[in-house]
């Protein structure tokens, strides 16, 4: 178990990492999704975030799926629920009252060219009426979405977990590489259950079960490692295709097909490359949580001044990028040298 652990948590914080560029670069989309900051459309850019977008948030519910396995081996359903609390649900608490506001002071300023004070903005943040993104102000849970979600269905799976994990293990094992792909089917009759704004609890929770069921068995990795290249090659053939076609219908379709056989894939490589703990590995573990919740404001901040002094789209996007990277980093150094916020932020010291 400790062995598995390490790839785990490496692919954890190597996905969170990729949130730097996603959310640096989606300031650029051109398929009409909002921003806190919005620049010019630009389809290259776009297309590099929409090259992974299919998988990245799928596999933290995977992680998180399959770390709760091992979590319940060890704590009761009562242990499990306070630990979620703790977590999860007060770092939510917490980031919404004073990480969000952060964000929709800058979408207030560069939309709704806002010149009031931080103060009557944190006042419009709860009485504004809002569609709950934040991109032109008003209440939003912004980033933290996905600890809402994870928080959700961790409750949710509980029941389902109590009743069939022995029932469901024998099918499991029993499982191909064919059959695995084939589970892509879940989340994408799923993602009709709960879909808000454009992020279905029905499609998560899928990914968190596909987590907790099968990929947390030793057998199931032995075949992503057996057939990691196959899944491999499958998913950089599906690239081009996910980005070039334009019918809704198939490239949602193909989306979660590709979505899962690179997270197949990841599971494979991460348990044959990256199945090792060192000095590196170790901190950026510990902080991940950490530059899941502040990377996001840093991108704002630093987005909002770059595009005054910057004329250059690519020049922006990377000083956004690299610059809100140690920035983030010094944050959560700071945050978790204190009990109080690292109460707060559940932080580790």
């Amino acid at each position: 178990m400790n062995e598995r652990n390490y790839f785990l948590d490496n692919i954890r914080w190597l996905t969170i990492l990729l949130l730097f560029p996603f959310h640096s670069l989606i300031i650029y989309n051109n398929f009409g999704e909002g921003n806190y900051i919005k620049g010019t459309d630009n389809a290259i850019l776009s297309n590099i975030i929409s090259s992974y977008w299919a998988w990245f948030m799928p596999l933290l519910f995977v992680v998180a799926g399959i770390s709760s396995f091992y979590v319940l081996r060890e704590k009761t359903k009562n242990e499990y629920i306070m630990a979620r609390i703790q977590k999860l649900l007060i770092p939510l608490f917490f980031g919404v009252l004073i990480i969000c506001p952060f964000l929709t002071y800058f979408a207030e300023c560069y939309h709704n060219d806002y010149s009031g004070t931080y103060i009557q903005q944190y006042m419009l943040f709860f009485t504004k009426e809002t569609n709950l993104t934040g991109y032109n102000g008003g209440f939003t849970p912004g980033h933290l979405w996905f600890i809402l979600y994870l928080f959700i269905i961790s409750l949710i799976a509980l029941p389902l977990i109590h009743y069939i994990h022995k029932k469901i293990n024998i099918i499991i094992e029993k499982m191909n590489i064919l059959t695995l792909m084939a589970l892509f089917l879940l989340p994408l009759l799923g993602q009709y259950i709960l879909n808000i704004g454009g992020k279905s609890i029905g499609e998560y929770f899928c990914y968190f079960i596909i987590g907790y069921f099968v990929l947390s068995n030793e057998k199931i990795i032995e075949q992503c490692v057996k057939y990691c290249w196959l899944l491999g090659i499958i998913s950089i053939i599906c690239v081009p295709l996910y980005l070039g076609i334009s019918d809704n219908l198939i490239v949602n379709i193909l989306g979660k097909f590709y979505g899962l056989c690179a997270i197949l894939f990841i599971m494979g490589i991460g348990k044959k490359k990256l199945n090792f703990s060192n000095k590196i590995t170790v901190y950026f573990s510990k902080i991940s949580f950490g530059i899941y919740l502040f990377h996001l404001p840093w991108i704002t901040v630093i987005a909002y001044y770059t595009m005054q002094y910057v004329e250059n789209v690519y020049i922006q996007a990377v000083i956004i990028t690299f610059l809100s990277v140690p920035f983030t980093i010094l944050t959560v150094e700071l945050l978790q040298r204190t009990v109080i916020t690292r109460f707060m932020f559940c932080l580790k010291k």
